[in-house]
């Protein structure tokens, strides 16, 4: 089997962890732009420098569907209409839509 990232793929386990905290920290941090989830993350009590193990991936709040709908149709963008490349959207026949960018 090819490895296609050996600085990754065979990255020792510690490191490989602190990268996926570091990248967890990240996602929490660019995720606050999203009203909805500032307000889920201050309700969690969760805040990006928080996130210091793999361990506080269960402290962030779940995502569901209705709440996709709730903000439908770009309320839950991260960035700016005109800097998302791509928005995929359901037909919404059990209800409201929901959309992805």
């Amino acid at each position: 089997m090819p490895i296609w990232s050996p600085d990754f793929e065979t990255m020792p386990r510690d490191q490989l962890e602190a990268l996926q905290v570091e990248r967890l920290r990240q996602l929490v941090e660019r995720a606050q732009a999203v009203p909805f989830y500032r307000q889920k993350f201050q309700e969690a009590g969760v805040r990006p420098e928080d996130i210091r193990s793999l361990d506080d991936l269960s402290r962030l709040p779940f995502t569901e569907k209705e709440d996709l709908r709730r903000n439908y149709p770009f309320g839950m963008f991260a960035v700016p209409l005109d800097q998302v490349k791509r928005i995929h959207a359901s037909s919404g026949t059990t209800g409201k839509p929901t959309v992805g960018g």
